[in-house]
């Protein structure tokens, strides 16, 4: 018994070393520390939107109409009175409630998609040509044409945000799961007979997930670009709840007057967008074993 604990843990002694070398490394990376930074600061200030607002987002005062940037108000008002600091914040809440449901939507569907059409080689070449045709309409233009047909709602952009973004994952996805399944451990498994579904979602999906982490750090920022276009042209989340986007769009008449109003939501996506792409270049610069090498 003794000498069985002992070897368990001599076998763990590996993976634990890997996982230790692995944190080092993303700790180590500037991109994901400063990325990584920059999306966690926006992201507390998200959820802690009502500690952190000094003003309610949504109530009107018509007296401080079009205020420039002060001491009560850090970034002015806006057309309706609205403290624009505010609504920066809390638009951030929505805009990364968004980002987080498109890419969870996309991960879900563009890994079982890619996994299965990988892994299953009849699949393969139907549910491929699938996504080539899906991938030749432009990403944007489609999820315009979606969300204009089903209506403005959060629920609709993040479908329609979906559907654009899931045929690029699963693409990558199943380019990944045609390097895993011929491993050595996915035909060991196989010969001691485990099932094709246990072998896809165990051995190779598992062991496919690092390309995918990085491809959704870029679809989050993707999503949150894409909000503020569908809102600017009025088929993103409507009024009069704040989003990144119709902040801008409601801004976009008063620019010359106030050039405020979309100045600081602009500033505030750059800086949300330009967190995740260094947090998805950081990462790919640590899991993927060809960037270590040519570096």
């Amino acid at each position: 018994m003794a000498d069985g604990r002992l070897n368990a843990v001599e076998g763990l002694a590996p993976h634990a070393n890997r996982l230790r070398t692995l944190l080092v490394r993303l700790v180590a990376n500037r991109s994901i520390a400063l990325g990584g930074g920059l999306v966690a600061i926006i992201t507390l200030l998200a959820v802690f939107a009502p500690l952190v607002a000094p003003y309610d987002p949504l109530e009107s005062n018509f007296r401080a109409r079009l205020l420039p940037p002060s001491a009560e108000h850090w970034f002015g008002t806006d057309h309706f009175g609205r403290d624009v600091l505010s609504r920066v914040i809390y638009g951030g809440r929505l805009s990364l409630e968004i980002g987080f449901l498109v890419v969870l939507a996309t991960g879900i569907f563009g890994t079982l998609i890619g996994g299965c059409a990988g892994y299953f080689r009849a699949l393969d070449n139907p549910v491929m040509r699938l996504m080539d045709a899906w991938m030749a309409f432009p990403a944007i233009l489609l999820a315009i044409a979606v969300s204009a047909t089903l209506g403005a709602s959060v629920t609709n952009v993040v479908i329609a945000l979906s559907l654009a973004t899931t045929p690029h994952t699963a693409r990558i996805v199943r380019a990944s799961v045609l390097v895993v399944r011929e491993m050595e451990y996915v035909e060991a498994a196989r010969a001691l007979g485990a099932r094709d579904m246990r072998i896809l979602f165990v051995h190779v999906l598992l062991n496919s997930i690092a390309p995918l982490i990085v491809r959704l750090t870029y679809v989050f920022a993707i999503a949150i670009l894409a909000e503020a276009v569908l809102s600017y042209i009025g088929v993103g989340p409507p009024p009069p709840a704040p989003s990144f986007g119709n902040i801008i769009a409601n801004g976009r008449d008063f620019m010359v007057e106030a050039p405020w109003v979309t100045i600081f939501p602009g500033v505030a996506i750059f800086v949300v967008v330009l967190g995740l792409n260094l947090l998805g270049d950081g990462l790919r610069d640590v899991l993927d074993p060809r960037m270590r090498v040519e570096r």
